[in-house]
């Protein structure tokens, strides 16, 4: 299973397999008093009466066995919120990915989801949207969350101008790059798309492989084409293509395919490259054979802190963002990536208003916890001055408060029929056995059937 997967869980948006730790009631942080209700009976004069009882369910799939750093992140915020407020109990369910999702399925059909849960984006949420199961949050996001997300991060969450889930983790695709080869061939981290082509023309002469690629998995040549996307028609083009206010036949998104095709042509990548796995492509960069390796940032342990890494191969890895294209409508500040997991409030929850208020403290407290304790890039800003982490992730970091756009991945945003379609096109483009044109045809085909 791709590590993209593992992060956005995230197609199904999404998936990764483990075990089952917990059962309904268990792992139940209290407040020791069990969440029992006082004896009735007169409030002394001039004394506040007891704040009112409140247990609220909460169901999430990080179980202590298979993701024991984030549970323990989990737990850990669930004990400070319940001491600061010692009427509130949070009973949790814990399951991993496969189980939570069979779940769900279940207690919708009921009408019985927990009072907070976990949710992907876009197509996995939108049938629960679309039946009326979760509540908005946007008075979250306009009051003490306001500002608080990397700008575009939500937005997966959003449906009729309303956003449904709040997310708690985030990817963005930068290029990594062998600084140990760049400087063996005096090449710099380009700026435009030309410099980057001189880059290619480069090693490729000099029988180096330019980019690491294995787009058997299909999903990895796609961020190729979703970044050459945004730099030739703009952040919106695609995503217009893909929701039906566009087409894929717009000259900008059919040239996009056109550069893919001369990149085959220029032997950008290592040979074989469309029938390897990501991992066995990904080898090729671990192992200094290819100087560049588009991926998400998911792969940062890789070149920071795993210590099955050689230090030295880490510390020729930099990174740079993707080029911009002459005459291109985007620019430099946007990125390919997208949000992971996020928390849902029950649109029948009996106890919204507190599931909301605890929803809120769970997204600031995991932003504060999640990057130090488990190398998860949170959705919430970051403020550096205040983490300690190696140099990549401080910069990383730093260009996602400066982002102006992230753009979700392609598959993610398409529904199942046109998402297979997109992934089949894009090892054709690859594969040079379908034209630029053929691949817009074949995409606004397959977008148009499905939207009927």
């Amino acid at each position: 299973m791709d590590k993209r997967t593992l992060t956005w869980t995230l197609t199904a948006m999404l998936s990764s397999a483990l075990v089952l730790s917990g059962c309904s009631g268990s792992n139940t942080a209290t407040n020791g008093s069990g969440g029992a209700s006082s004896s009735p009976g007169s409030t002394p004069a001039g004394a506040a009466a007891p704040e009112k009882k409140v247990t609220i369910k909460l169901m999430h799939l990080w179980p202590a066995g298979s993701s024991a750093t984030q549970n323990k992140i989990v737990n850990d915020i669930i004990k400070d919120y319940t001491a600061a407020n010692p009427n509130v109990t949070i009973d949790q369910e814990v399951l991993e990915n496969e189980q939570y999702k069979s779940k769900m399925k279940v207690l919708s059909a009921s009408n019985k989801l927990p009072d907070i849960g976990f949710t992907w984006a876009a197509g996995y949420m939108e049938p629960y949207v679309k039946g009326d199961m979760f509540a908005p949050l946007d008075d979250l996001l306009q009051g003490e969350l306001k500002d608080k997300f990397v700008n575009g991060t939500t937005d997966a969450y959003a449906f009729g101008g309303k956003t449904y889930a709040l997310p708690v983790e985030l990817n963005i695709v930068p290029v990594y790059y062998n600084k140990a080869i760049f400087a063996k061939y005096n090449l710099q981290p380009p700026k435009t798309y030309d410099e980057f082509k001189h880059i290619v023309k480069t090693l490729s002469s000099n029988g180096v492989a330019p980019i690491a690629l294995g787009n058997k998995d299909r999903w990895t040549g796609s961020l190729w084409y979703m970044y050459l996307a945004d730099r030739v028609g703009g952040p919106e083009t695609l995503k217009k293509a893909i929701d039906r206010s566009g087409t894929f036949n717009d000259p900008s998104l059919i040239r996009s395919a056109a550069e893919v095709a001369s990149l085959v042509d220029m032997n950008a990548f290592n040979k074989g490259f469309n029938g390897l796995s990501n991992d066995e492509g990904k080898a090729e960069f671990m192992n200094s054979k290819a100087a560049m390796y588009l991926m998400g940032t998911w792969e940062l342990p890789n070149y920071t802190t795993n210590k099955d890494v050689p230090q030295a191969f880490k510390d020729q890895i930099g990174f740079f963002k993707f080029p911009t294209v002459d005459g291109g409508k985007g620019n430099v500040e946007s990125w390919v990536g997208g949000p992971g997991v996020g928390l849902y409030v029950s649109k029948n929850s009996q106890v919204q208003d507190e599931a909301k208020k605890f929803v809120s403290y769970f997204v600031q407290k995991w932003g504060d916890k999640a990057i130090t304790e488990a190398g998860v890039i949170p959705a919430t800003k970051v403020d550096t001055s205040k983490v300690k982490l190696p140099d990549m992730y401080i910069d990383l970091l730093n260009e996602l408060n400066k982002a102006s756009s992230i753009t979700l991945f392609a598959d993610v945003q398409m529904k199942p029929a046109s998402a297979e379609v997109h992934l089949n096109m894009i090892q054709a483009l690859f594969g040079k056995a379908v034209t630029p044109e053929d691949f817009a045809k074949n995409h606004e085909d397959a977008l148009a059937k499905e939207a009927k």
